[in-house]
């Protein structure tokens, strides 16, 4: 089955310097047991390297980007190479002088063609590997031009602050959700402009609602039911820093993990449906699979669906995400498939990466 989404986008470059999906909702959904076989989407390597926390005996890192790979990799050398509040420097996380050195000790860890790509970006690498991708400079367009025309750097800061959840929505109500923040957010995010400038105009293709109204909706929850002070989505998006919130592969507590672990994970350039034809048996158990399903047609969504089945253990969950396009099971998948909605939804609700319109949890029979 050949991949649907491959052919219509650009993958030559850093699309995500950062992985855009909260890892501890995609742990709690998969609920990896020790030893499982995992399958991840690559993107920049933030949720393959959560999984190892887990204690997988394999995590298998696949992509259709060499670009998206080269940050994966990096991050692995990162892992093995430097102390954890050095990757924080290195990431962007926490602020540098060094990144150039710090990245100068992970080269020799790195393979020769990784080594080359990286060489070519030595001086962006000095404002942190995870600012350097096409969705990241959409996001500090955001945070530089557009979101000074709305509030100043006091009331940014403020509503970073922790509070109670009645003070985040008096405070989101009074102070943040202006008439001048609704209109230049539709405008920042609509369609149009987040085609152009964030993500590509492909991925809009199966796409048919508004979708800076989507996104909005979704934002206000983040920013006056779930905390900001904790979510460092927010604090990147506004600040340009993960700020007093770190996501769950850069957490201190899990950096001896994974760096233990690390060596168990593989990455591959190569996309899903390939792999899983290449695979014999049923021999895997995880599934990260993004929000891949967005990109490709109902029908070829099912026909992956029914890949992942004839390749996964009784048990099996897989986990994705819809952000604009509708994507859940077929009725027809019924007997070998079933739907966690319940799991699901919960989860969904305290999704700190806020984009997303639904979350999916999926087991297999």
């Amino acid at each position: 089955m050949r991949s649907e989404a491959a052919t219509r986008a650009d993958f030559s470059a850093i699309r995500y310097a950062q992985v855009w999906e909260d890892a501890d909702v995609l742990l709690a959904g998969l609920d990896i047991q020790p030893g499982d076989v995992c399958v991840s989407i690559a993107s920049a390597g933030d949720n393959a390297l959560a999984l190892l926390t887990k204690d997988p005996s394999r995590v298998i890192a696949l992509d259709l980007s060499p670009a998206q790979l080269s940050c994966l990799e990096l991050r692995v050398a990162a892992y093995k190479t430097l102390t954890h509040p050095e990757l924080l420097e290195l990431v962007g996380s926490r602020l540098s002088t060094c990144r150039a050195e710090l990245f100068d000790r992970c080269r020799p860890a790195l393979g020769a063609a990784t080594r080359e790509f990286w060489d070519r970006q030595r001086t962006a690498i000095e404002h942190g590997i995870g600012s350097l991708g096409k969705f990241e400079r959409y996001f500090a367009l955001f945070r530089s031009r557009v979101l000074p025309l709305v509030h100043n750097r006091r009331t940014v800061l403020d509503l970073l602050e922790p509070r109670t959840p009645e003070e985040r929505l008096r405070f989101y109500l009074e102070r943040w959700d202006t008439w001048r923040w609704r209109l230049l957010f539709r405008m920042f995010f609509s369609r149009t402009v987040m085609g152009r400038l964030g993500r590509d105009p492909e991925f809009f293709r199966y796409v048919d609602i508004d979708v800076a109204a989507s996104i909005l909706d979704r934002t206000r929850h983040a920013l006056s039911v779930l905390d900001p002070a904790e979510n460092p989505y927010v604090h990147w998006i506004l600040t340009g820093t993960h700020g007093a919130a770190l996501p769950c592969a850069l957490r201190p507590e899990h950096f001896e993990t994974i760096r233990d672990r690390v060596d168990r994970l593989e990455w591959r350039c190569q996309s899903v449906e390939e792999f899983l034809e290449r695979s014999s048996g049923r021999t895997l158990d995880r599934f990260n699979l993004s929000d891949l399903f967005e990109y490709v047609s109902v029908e070829h969504y099912h026909s992956m669906l029914e890949a992942i089945v004839r390749r996964s253990r009784p048990g099996a969950r897989l986990a994705y995400w819809n952000m604009l396009a509708p994507r859940r099971r077929p009725d027809y998948l019924s007997d070998r498939l079933r739907p966690l909605d319940d799991v699901a939804g919960r989860l969904h609700l305290t999704d700190r990466a806020f984009f997303y319109s639904a979350f999916r949890v999926d087991e297999v029979l």
